[in-house]
This record gives C-alpha cells, sequence and structure tokens, in this order.
C-alpha cells in the first residue's frame, strides 16, 4: 500500500524515506476558501456596521455569497481525510487543547452568526412573503410549499411595526461588529496553524496569522466583485428578454454594476496594499535575521520557486492587478480582470505556502516536488488532484443560486 502523498511527491537529493508532500492541493483549497468566505462577511459589513451607503446593494450581496461559501469550507478537509465521517467529531467535542479543534467552537458560532445576521435582514421579506401566499386562493403545490417555508422562516415574528424593524435593523449592526472579529479569527486561525509549527521554517513567522487575514479580505472582496459582475450581466440579460422595447435597461444596470465596482474597487485596493507590504515584510524580516534555516529557504524562495512566488504571485497576482486597479477611469472589463488576478495571486500565495513550505526535507539537503493529479484515475487521484479542486471551487455558486431563491441578494427595490 502506497504512504499518503508517495502518488505526486518526486524527491531529489538526501530526502528521508518517511518524507512527502503530505498536504496537497485540498490543503491549499482549505485556507483559500475559509478565507472568501471571512472576506466576503467583512465587505457586506462596511455597510451594516459603518453605514457606508455606497455599498448597499454588495453588502446584502455579500453576505448571503458568505453563507453559501461557509459549508464548503468543510469539503476540502472532508475530502483530504483519510476518514471522512470521523470529521464532525471536532463540531461536536469542541476544546481548546488543539487549534483544529478549536475550529469547532469558532466555526460554529461564526455559523450561527451569520444566519442570525441573515435572519434579521430578512425577516421583513420573510413575513411579506408568508402574508402574500396566505391571501392567495386556491394555491398551487408550490406556493403551499413556499407558504410552508416562509412561515416557518419568520420563527412566529410576524410584528411588521417601525419599532420592530428598527430593533432589527440594531441586532444587524451588533451582530456584524461582532461578527469581524470572529470572521478574521475564523480564517486567522489558519495563518496560526502553520505559524504554530517550529519544525518548519517557512511556516514559522507571527506574521503568518496577519498575513493569512489581510489576504482572505481581499480574495473574499475580489470574489463578491466578480460574482456581482455575473449576476448582474446574468439579470441584464433577463430584463432586457423580458422587456425588449425597454430603452436603457442594459446601460441602466450596466451603470448600477460600474457604481459598485467603483466604490469596492477602492477598498479593495487599500487591503490589497496592505497584503502585499505585509509579504514582502516578511520576506525581508526573514532576509534580514538570516537564521541558521536561511541558506534553505533562501534556495526555495529565490531558487526553485522564483517563478511561483516572484512572477506569478507577486507580478501577475499583486502588481499587475494593482496598476489595473490605479489607473483612472476603471471600466467594468479592466475590473473583472483585476478580480481574476487577485484571485489567482491570494491562490498562489496559499500554493506557496502549502506546497512550498513541504517543498525541503528536513534534512535541509534535500527536495521534494509536487505534481499535482490532473486526470483522475481511481478516488485517491480525483480528490486530491485537479477533479477535487474544481469541486470544491463549484460548489458555492450552486449553493449560492440555491439560497438566492429564499433569500433575496439585492434590497428589495433594488430587486424589483
Amino acid at each position: 500500500m502506497l504512504a499518503p502523498g508517495e502518488l505526486w511527491t518526486v524527491k531529489e537529493l538526501f530526502v528521508l524515506p518517511n518524507e512527502y508532500i503530505y498536504w496537497s492541493v485540498q490543503i491549499v483549497m482549505y485556507p483559500f476558501m475559509t478565507g472568501l468566505v471571512a472576506g466576503a462577511f467583512v465587505l457586506s459589513s462596511l455597510y451594516h456596521l459603518f453605514g457606508i451607503q455606497s455599498l448597499r446593494n454588495m453588502a446584502r450581496f455579500s453576505l448571503v455569497f458568505s453563507f453559501a461559501l461557509l459549508p464548503v469550507a468543510l469539503l476540502p478537509l472532508l475530502l483530504h481525510l483519510q476518514q471522512p465521517l470521523r470529521g464532525i467529531e471536532v463540531l461536536f467535542t469542541p476544546h481548546f487543547t488543539s487549534a483544529i479543534a478549536a475550529f469547532g467552537i469558532v466555526f460554529s458560532a461564526y455559523g450561527a452568526l451569520v444566519a442570525s445576521e441573515l435572519w434579521f435582514i430578512n425577516r421583513r421579506h420573510f413575513v411579506e412573503r408568508a402574508l402574500a401566499l396566505r391571501q392567495r386562493s386556491p394555491r398551487t403545490a408550490g406556493e403551499r410549499a413556499a407558504l410552508g417555508l416562509f412561515s416557518l422562516l419568520t420563527l412566529g415574528a410576524w410584528d411588521l411595526s417601525e419599532t420592530a424593524l428598527h430593533r432589527d435593523e440594531r441586532a444587524v449592526k451588533i451582530l456584524a461588529g461582532v461578527g469581524i472579529p470572529v470572521a478574521c479569527f475564523l480564517h486567522g486561525y489558519a495563518g496560526f496553524i502553520f505559524g504554530s509549527v517550529k519544525a518548519n521554517a517557512l511556516w514559522m513567522t507571527p506574521l503568518m496569522p496577519v498575513i493569512f487575514i489581510v489576504s482572505a479580505i481581499v480574495s473574499g472582496i475580489a470574489l463578491c466583485m466578480l460574482t456581482y459582475v455575473v449576476t448582474m450581466e446574468l439579470r441584464k440579460l433577463r430584463a432586457c428578454r423580458a422587456h425588449p422595447d425597454a430603452a436603457g435597461c442594459r446601460t441602466a444596470l450596466a451603470g448600477v454594476a460600474l457604481n459598485e465596482l467603483r466604490v469596492t474597487s477602492r477598498y479593495l485596493l487599500f487591503f490589497l496594499l496592505l497584503a502585499i507590504s505585509l509579504e514582502l515584510l516578511d520576506l525581508i524580516f526573514r532576509g534580514y535575521t538570516a537564521v541558521k534555516t536561511w541558506d534553505i529557504l533562501r534556495s526555495v524562495i529565490y531558487g526553485r520557486d522564483f517563478v511561483d512566488i516572484f512572477i506569478l504571485q507577486y507580478g501577475i497576482g499583486n502588481l499587475l492587478p494593482l496598476i489595473l486597479l490605479v489607473w483612472p477611469g476603471l471600466s467594468v472589463r479592466r475590473a473583472v480582470v483585476s478580480v481574476i488576478l487577485i484571485l489567482f495571486g491570494v491562490f498562489m500565495m496559499r500554493w506557496n505556502v502549502v506546497i512550498g513550505g513541504q517543498s525541503f526535507s528536513l534534512t535541509f539537503a534535500g527536495y521534494m516536488e509536487y505534481h499535482m493529479p490532473l486526470i483522475p484515475h481511481d478516488w485517491e487521484t480525483f480528490r486530491e488532484g485537479l477533479g477535487g479542486a474544481l469541486l470544491v471551487a463549484v460548489v458555492p455558486f450552486g449553493l449560492f443560486w440555491l439560497i438566492s431563491r429564499v433569500l433575496p441578494v439585492f434590497p428589495p427595490e433594488e430587486a424589483g
């Protein structure tokens, strides 16, 4: 029987017999997906907590998308585990003696917090839909099912007075304020896990959790912008198909999307600059201190992984989108290209941390190379290869579509 990681590990020079790249692409996807969850929530909180009115539409959209991303954060770990049925024990037996075990507490608390905030935001929608369906007679089977669903979602709170709605708004603001540190801790603990591994020279740095948090906000905002543009384009096609004679329907919807993108891109640009600064600071600090493991790290960073780090991550994933966002006259097309490159850069940062941290032997005299399985030949090569990574990347969009059938992703007047 092959050892875990033996299928995709190629060894060079002096490597221990039991050394392999155990953490494959699924462990790359894991911090990447949790980062998207945290970043999308922080974007929504900019409106709900700080009252930035220009982000009103994007805030509701990003909060629903964060909720759709939440269950997918566990999927890479379940695919990577040899015994995936035991993964639920992390949630059922939470304690703080292990960073992984503490994740059960943080993940459960964050899930409940996001669900509560969504309920307070949409409680009026649930009540109005349930009351409207009650007035219909006779009702079809689908309408009866919808009536039961929305009546259940009201949780018995049918009051739509100004006082009750004001309490809902106040609860949303409180939850948004509490949720920002919880969301940051949800993803920061992933960097904490890597940064606390004393046996690995590349991961052992106190800046690792901070870098993970800031890059998570960057990736979450970028993905929300990309999904928002795609959703607006689909709405534009539907509107023009339903009303082909309506003058300017395409221009009006495109104008809404462009305005939201330009406002959101300012915050994206700020966090992108902060992420680049922290990563460069960490790199400069490592070179300046030059600990005894610096020789092997230098051979990896400036030698074997030079293209992955400085060309793909910093060049294409950071510098190029930074120029595109700073350049005056931001257009929808340029914004889409920028956020795609940013998502690629954040993914490469996760790749270089997870895969690059395992690329050198504990002997400091050998290297290991990771060959990701592209064509699955069995279940092992699927879940730890390109197929499993694509599955994790696609599932959130399906969940987002399902959730959007119940929760409006735009404010009521905008949705109409």
